[in-house]
């Protein structure tokens, strides 16, 4: 066994930290989408069906972060660059120009939440393992 490995990467409070953001996804999620999925009467458009779809996997996907919060932190970094991108492409623009439509307030203010990812996530963790570290051979 290597020194590396002895030390630990990322803090016991930080995984905690990590699998309640990974908890209060899918809690959120479960609450306002599965329903609908397992409602034989429900009829969605099709962008809101793909995403209600898309979104009751991911939290499938967040629920496996439960057991294993750091394998999964991609899940959450999709998350924050989605939903930053989003923000900074759709309401801010509206927001600078002096008037953000009122039926997109209700999506800011979910997708602001997304600063709480942002504070969950462990930069350091992310740093050394996705931007420093060598990636796999590709052949």
């Amino acid at each position: 066994m290597n020194e590396v490995s002895l030390i630990p990467q990322v803090s016991l409070f930080r995984l905690y930290v990590l699998r309640a953001m990974y908890l209060f996804i899918v809690v959120g999620i479960s609450v306002y989408v599965w329903p609908g999925l397992f409602d034989p009467n429900q009829h969605w458009e099709v962008i809101l069906g793909q995403t209600n779809c898309m979104l009751a996997a991911f939290s499938l996907a967040c629920a496996l972060g439960l057991r294993y919060p750091l394998q999964m932190l991609p899940v959450l970094l999709w998350e924050v660059t989605w939903k930053t991108l989003w923000l900074l492409r759709v309401p801010l623009p509206q927001w600078l120009s002096g008037h953000v439509e009122e039926a997109l307030v209700p999506s800011i203010v979910a997708n602001c939440l997304v600063v709480l990812v942002y504070l969950a996530i462990p930069w350091g963790y992310v740093f050394r393992h996705y931007v420093k570290a060598r990636g796999d051979r590709w052949r």
